[in-house]
């Protein structure tokens, strides 16, 4: 059976989280393997390839993906692997091994709609997380989270600021706590842009905090904003 006939599913890769959207020769090579001479990679907004692979034996393929160093990722309604921003600042400036965890905790997991999440390592904001879903902004050596943000359309908007001032487990916490949250309370094939609305920040901001003192960081958030 060639390649053309074998029933195939589409997934998402990427080379991880690192300097920049990046791939090496030795993962294009991999990834030319499954490809017919007149077939097409479809390169993503969100820093991702698809590539459709055969259905039987898709558990082997994809670990020979990963033993290149590629990221494997399902496609439909889950969440998407992190954006992120170049990290020209350093690694560890940057915040790096804080989204690569994040991105470790949450990529891949059905949600009742696509969603996207973005992170940048400083106010720049490079990885736009102001426009998408969820977004991470490190603010010196704390982490800043919005939300609901719309990039295209009519009624496209600038994410919520939600909680500032966080720690990476309480970001990490926060935005898990966030998809749990959509995951359990969205509709069928509702964005996570018309969950917030209907839902309300107040809500989802009295959902997300578990202990005084992340309310109390809120709370000065709201403080200054009115």
């Amino acid at each position: 059976m060639t390649l053309e006939t074998e029933k195939k599913i589409k997934v998402a890769v990427n080379g991880g989280i690192n300097y920049g959207a990046k791939l090496n020769g030795k993962q294009l090579m991999t990834l030319a393997k499954y490809l017919d001479d007149d077939q097409e990679l479809e390169v993503t907004t969100f820093q991702q390839l698809y590539i459709e692979i055969p259905e039987d034996g898709n558990e082997k393929v994809l670990n020979e993906f990963e033993e290149v160093g590629l990221s494997c990722y399902p496609v439909g309604n889950f969440v998407k692997s992190l954006r992120t921003c170049n990290f020209c600042k350093g690694s560890e400036q940057e915040g790096m091994p804080v989204a690569k965890e994040l991105n470790k905790r949450i990529a891949g997991k059905p949600v009742p709609f696509t969603l996207k999440p973005a992170y940048t390592g400083c106010p720049i904001g490079c990885g736009e997380p102001m426009m998408n879903d969820i977004g991470v902004m490190k603010m010196k050596d704390t982490y800043t989270l919005y939300i609901g943000g719309k990039s295209k359309g009519h009624d496209a908007r600038v994410g919520i600021k939600l909680m500032e001032k966080l720690t990476p487990e309480e970001i990490y916490d926060s935005v898990e706590k966030i998809i749990s949250m959509y995951s359990e309370q969205g509709k069928k094939r509702e964005s996570f842009y018309r969950f917030v609305s209907r839902i309300g920040i107040e809500e989802i901001r009295k959902s997300v905090c578990n202990s005084d003192e992340t309310w109390d960081k809120t709370f000065e958030l709201e403080r200054r904003e009115m």
